[in-house]
């Protein structure tokens, strides 16, 4: 492409679909835990209410990548989105920057996918209760990925916001609104998607065979849950200290730690027993970014969607 393509926010929400979406982060995944991926940890400058991040990445196939995102938790509740960024993608051959596109909606939408990937490795193939934890906007992205992932016969919403939880539950035919204990009790996956700094469920709460995976970049993880083997998108998870790495899961035994990558190249089994409470903690990683990216402009280069810019 001689030109650089430019896409929004309305761009990227409109080509990035599932299942599409989660069969790349798949590949993404395998490459990742094979070593041929090459992703240095995430540095962020912080301001008085905030940080900036920057997330880098190679994928061979998917592209060379860079993420600028913003985190100002402050914005909760205001017209401003706590979460801002953009990604710059380029020619893996010659470094050539080919596309600029709204980060934040893919940021929203890869964090959930991935948690499905790591859900339907992890989650027994019989689940028919899905309880979603937080009503915000990876709640939303939560319902969107996981809505065909098994046929959920109940879809179960807690939120400190009793209209965001019924905004959410009001989107599956099955939705109900719970307190957190309601919603997760008998559940066979749970989502935790808020951006609490303290824990939201307690272990004791969760049924045996159920799935738990959280996503929340503070400290919403009952640290009960980091126990047994903990799986995630990378060892950098707890072996980095955050920004980079997980609240949760600093201090951990490194011998716990899976990456799903490792499940998906048969590496790991993944759960081991029906009765096993599988464990997924996400800190996101560049190789969404660039699986998401890399998608976003195939199908923007097809159907002619963008902003064409010259160089």
């Amino acid at each position: 492409m001689d030109d650089l393509v430019y896409l929004t926010e309305a761009d990227v929400r409109g080509l990035l679909a599932m299942p599409a979406l989660r069969t790349r982060l798949r590949d993404a995944f395998a490459l990742l835990s094979s070593g041929k991926a090459d992703v240095p940890p995430r540095i962020a400058a912080r301001a008085p209410h905030g940080l900036l991040a920057a997330m880098p990445g190679y994928v061979p196939g998917m592209g060379l990548v860079v993420k600028a995102v913003s985190v100002f938790a402050g914005n909760h509740g205001t017209d401003v989105p706590s979460h801002q960024g953009l990604i710059v993608v380029c020619d893996e051959s010659n470094g050539t920057p080919v596309a600029v596109m709204d980060g934040a909606s893919v940021t929203a939408i890869r964090t959930a996918a991935s948690a499905a990937v790591a859900a339907d490795l992890l989650a027994r193939p019989a689940a028919t209760v899905l309880a979603i934890i937080g009503g915000g906007v990876q709640g939303h992205s939560h319902l969107s990925a996981f809505a065909d992932l098994r046929p959920w016969s109940s879809v179960r919403v807690a939120s400190r916001s009793r209209g965001s939880a019924f905004a959410l539950a009001a989107r599956h035919p099955s939705g109900v609104v719970c307190s957190f204990e309601d919603a997760v009790r008998g559940a066979d996956v749970v989502c935790l998607t808020t951006d609490a700094d303290h824990a939201v469920i307690e272990p004791e709460w969760v049924s045996p065979g159920a799935h738990v995976g959280s996503v929340g970049n503070r400290a919403e993880l009952h640290q009960g849950f980091t126990r047994g083997t903990v799986f995630v998108e990378w060892m950098g998870a707890a072996a980095a200290a955050p920004p980079a790495g997980a609240v949760e899961l600093q201090g951990i035994d490194l011998a716990r730690v899976v990456e799903i990558g490792a499940v998906i190249n048969g590496v790991h089994a993944g759960r081991t027993t029906d009765d096993e409470i599988t464990v997924y903690k996400s800190t996101g990683h560049a190789v969404e970014d660039a699986a998401a990216a890399r998608l976003v402009l195939d199908e923007a280069i097809a159907k002619g969607i963008g902003v064409r810019l010259p160089r």
